[in-house]
């Protein structure tokens, strides 16, 4: 089935509200999933949506959680979503957000208590589109280890980077600092499809291509302790700067009925305070990288609906 943007709106809401969300969640909850299906990250659109509302039935989500917002510095915003959704928080402190960025130059944003944040770049992309240069991070339960570890130390402590550009259309940078992120690795598995070298362990802690093992196992840091070392700063932005949950203390996102509890730090840069015509000198450099052979994320052509399988949409309606 293909629906518009507007109608895949429609079914992401209902679906939330059917499954106990209340209004704002469900409605914060739909705008974050088809922004994720317009920029092509169908991993964390719909996909993941049966995430939250399996979540949101079982208790994982607090379905009628308002996050409690506080301002402890200037440029700084201090928000507890109180075990509801990353995305209310900030759709709720997102205006004052970009004001105080704009007055301030900088300010940050410290979300703590959270249930797991969906496509990073969402919250990135939007400051990128009003002006500013951001940078977030976020974590959740530990499912990622190193091959020297070989126990659950991490998340996939995503990062996601977003610049405005002169076209109008911002950069946007999102990755996982895992080899690749664990829906990737569910997905294969739903497909029995094998998945490459450096993703993952098994449950015995060796090295598999066997997605269904792999999602009995453990994720794989990217380039072994460098990633592992970006993993780690990324942990101590998110869970270390928010006062949420360790990626090693928090309960599973996809299992049980306790929220995970997790944290998102995001920091907004006004640009032109220092260069006056950043947008357009940053396209053509990107330009310039481009003709040089540099894949340059974002690239690709977005998709102009939303494409639901036969199956996904029957998860959906269940």
């Amino acid at each position: 089935m293909r629906y518009d943007f507007a109608a895949a709106f429609d079914l992401a809401r209902a679906a939330a509200l059917d499954a106990g969300a209340s209004d704002s969640i469900a409605c914060s909850l739909a705008r974050a999933t088809v922004e994720a299906e317009r920029a092509g990250n169908k991993a964390v659109g719909f996909a993941h949506l049966v995430d939250y509302l399996d979540s949101l039935r079982i208790g994982r989500i607090a379905c009628d959680a308002e996050p409690t917002i506080h301002f402890p510095a200037p440029a700084m915003i201090e928000a507890d979503a109180n075990q509801g959704i990353a995305q209310l928080g900030f759709d709720r402190a997102f205006d004052e957000f970009v004001q105080r960025a704009n007055t301030y130059g900088v300010t940050v944003f410290s979300q703590s208590n959270s249930y797991t944040t969906g496509e990073l770049g969402y919250y990135t992309r939007r400051l990128a589109q009003a002006g500013l240069v951001a940078l977030a991070t976020s974590n959740a339960d530990a499912q990622v280890t190193t091959l020297d570890s070989r126990q659950a130390v991490f998340s996939t402590n995503p990062l996601s980077f977003a610049a405005p550009l002169a076209s109008g259309k911002p950069f946007v940078i999102d990755q996982a600092s895992s080899a690749t992120a664990f829906v990737n690795v569910r997905h294969a598995a739903e497909q029995n499809e094998a998945i490459p070298e450096g993703w993952a362990l098994n449950a015995n802690g060796q090295p598999t291509t066997d997605a269904r093992e792999a999602v009995k196992g453990l994720l794989l840091t990217f380039g072994g302790y460098r990633g592992a070392n970006i993993a780690l700063i990324n942990e101590i932005f998110t869970a270390g700067m928010t006062g949420g949950n360790w990626s090693m203390d928090a309960p599973s996102f996809c299992n049980g009925d306790a929220s995970p509890s997790v944290g998102l730090f995001i920091i907004a840069i006004k640009p032109d305070l220092v260069v006056k015509d950043f947008p357009a000198r940053l396209q053509v450099h990107l330009e310039r990288l481009a003709s040089a052979g540099l894949r340059i994320p974002g690239t690709r052509n977005k998709p102009e609906s939303v494409e639901l399988s036969d199956a996904l949409l029957a998860r959906l309606n269940a």
